[in-house]
């Protein structure tokens, strides 16, 4: 992802360059978790800005952020059919990644 601008939970500019995907798709594709909760589990997109699937057909995991302590605002969603999202904000927008 080029030129993404992620901000902090007080609304700061916590982080502004390129985002690296592929060391998460990685680490998914080879069954290892993030030690945050919410790695692989159930997006039930409930804002409804994904397309409307049944519960448990996305999987949400997360994305570091650099230089941020905490888990930060990033998460790639899966589909079941391979097709990916991804959120800088935290579930607020989305930008399909896969398939390109």
């Amino acid at each position: 992802m080029r030129d993404v601008k992620v901000y902090d939970l007080d609304g700061d500019l916590a982080y502004e360059g390129d985002i690296d995907l592929a060391p998460v798709f990685e680490r998914i594709a080879n069954g290892e978790r993030d030690p945050h909760d919410n790695d692989g589990s159930v997006f039930s997109n409930r804002e409804g800005l994904l397309p409307k699937k049944e519960r448990g057909y996305y999987r949400e995991y997360v994305v570091r952020t650099p230089e941020m302590r905490s888990v930060g605002p990033q998460r790639l969603i899966l589909g079941e059919n391979g097709e990916a999202y991804y959120t800088s904000d935290h579930y607020e927008s989305f930008t399909q990644v896969r398939p390109w």
